[in-house]
């Protein structure tokens, strides 16, 4: 009798240490999640199509310095304004343009003061760089030898509402607006011109200094053209916004601002 209560005790201390043993497993399975949840989140930036080649450098740098990932959305502004209002997942939202951020504060898509004016650029009109074309003003491009001008969509693309703005107030946009040729964002523009198949366009500086496949032939003065701003601010339905927060700050960190300069663009904050 004593023999089989010491055989059952020793059976239950022993399916006891078990149950202990995969309890301790299970919680530092849980915790191990957990703790690389916390410290190692990958986050979407839907960015403007003219930030690609410096916030691809600017996210190589933040990835060596964190554990976390960011992953990016290169488009037109008006086009991700589009897909976060619609619901399609972001973290932040880098435009190129106040009023698409404008219309998502409106909606109550972003984060409560996280909006920052980071970014301001400058218009350019480019032609192929093999062209013979030059331009001493806008004027020229009512010349029959400019057939065709790529511009981003001039209802709803900031570059393309920028150009058509500042042609109006040169008082010029009736009369070119007939060889405009509207494409998706500012990089098709800059597609187009180098491909030749159109005469010119306009794009910002920043793309211009991208391709050796265009020349700039006229820079808009900064007096004249309309002011362009890059505002960045956190998407409310972001599920990582600790992370999104972090990448924000690094982008307004001196090493940043050193890359947005190199690459052109004007630095406001």
């Amino acid at each position: 009798m004593k023999d089989k209560r010491r055989i059952n005790t020793r059976v239950q201390f022993d399916e006891g240490i078990g149950k202990s043993l995969l309890t301790a497993l299970f919680l530092f399975v849980v915790l191990a999640c957990t703790q690389a949840s916390v410290y190692a989140d990958e986050i979407l930036v839907s960015a403007a199509a003219s930030l690609t080649e410096v916030l691809k450098e600017i996210g190589s740098g933040y990835q060596s310095k964190t554990k976390h990932t960011v992953k990016f959305n290169f488009g037109s502004s008006s086009g991700l304004a589009r897909q976060i209002d619609e619901g399609a997942p972001a973290d932040l939202f880098f435009s190129a343009d106040l009023a698409q951020m404008e219309k998502l504060d409106n909606n109550g898509r972003l984060e409560p003061d996280t909006r920052k004016n980071l970014l301001s650029n400058e218009l350019v009109i480019i032609v192929p760089a093999d062209s013979q074309f030059s331009l001493l003003s806008p004027k020229d491009l009512l010349e029959p030898d400019f057939k065709r001008i790529a511009l981003a969509d001039p209802s709803s693309v900031p570059v393309g509402v920028y150009s058509k703005k500042y042609l109006t107030d040169e008082g010029l946009w009736n009369k070119v607006e007939p060889k405009v040729v509207p494409v998706q964002d500012v990089r098709a523009t800059l597609a187009s011109v180098e491909s030749g198949n159109v005469e010119a366009g306009f794009v910002y500086k920043t793309d211009a200094a991208v391709s050796k496949k265009v020349k700039i032939v006229y820079e808009v003065p900064i007096d004249k053209g309309p002011k362009i701003t890059y505002p960045i601010a956190i998407v409310k339905e972001s599920k990582r916004k600790e992370a999104a927060r972090d990448f924000l700050n690094f982008v307004r960190s001196p090493a940043a601002k050193e890359a947005f300069k190199k690459y052109g663009f004007v630095v406001s904050d």
